[in-house]
């Protein structure tokens, strides 16, 4: 199998919304990603740093539920760790902009 190398993020996100049509999955990422942003406040907040151990737990557990169970694929972090990140963020965004469904 032959991993097809991006050369920039924006070549790369159209792949990553393809592996985020199911609505659930979505909504897991959105879930997941909100929960990340309470949680480094709430961190901040309370001078609780040892908190932030959780932020991978709390993104890559909501994540990997809405590919595994509701996609049913692999999840493009394995592959393309950075650009997945930055898509976890992006399409963050789009949803909150209401550019893609929630």
């Amino acid at each position: 199998m032959t991993i097809k190398k991006y050369q920039s993020f924006k070549e790369f996100y159209p792949f990553y919304l393809s592996q985020h049509k199911n609505i659930i999955c979505r909504r897991l990422h959105f879930m997941g990603s909100s929960l990340i942003l309470l949680l480094i406040g709430y961190c901040i907040r309370n001078d609780f740093w040892q908190g932030l151990w959780f932020i991978p737990v709390i993104g890559y557990g909501f994540a990997w539920i809405g590919h595994f169970i509701f996609e049913k694929n692999r999840p493009a972090t394995f592959t393309y760790p950075i650009y997945s990140l930055i898509g976890d963020w992006v399409m963050f965004k789009d949803i909150l902009i209401r550019k893609i469904k929630f």
